[in-house]
């Protein structure tokens, strides 16, 4: 289930999104960035709607999806 990301405090946005940049297997690139960029990369993501947050009640556990855009559809076809 999606979660509005905006509603968590700025310490548990912060955790969830540090856990996730910080797992094992997502160093790709030929360029490496501090935690602080990373952190800063997913912010800006989640702003501007590329990201969500969800949760899953069955683990417990938060995960960043990415979001599929939205078609610009005409309401009368």
């Amino acid at each position: 289930m999606e979660i509005p990301w905006r509603k968590l405090s700025e310490e548990a946005l912060t955790a969830v999104i540090e856990e996730f940049v910080t797992r094992e297997g997502t160093e790709y690139g030929a360029k490496e960035y501090s935690l602080a960029e990373k952190v800063a990369q997913v912010r800006a993501q989640l702003r501007g709607g590329k990201l969500g947050l969800g949760y899953d009640p069955e683990s417990g556990t938060c995960q960043l999806f990415a979001k599929q855009p939205q078609a610009n559809r005409n309401p009368d076809e």
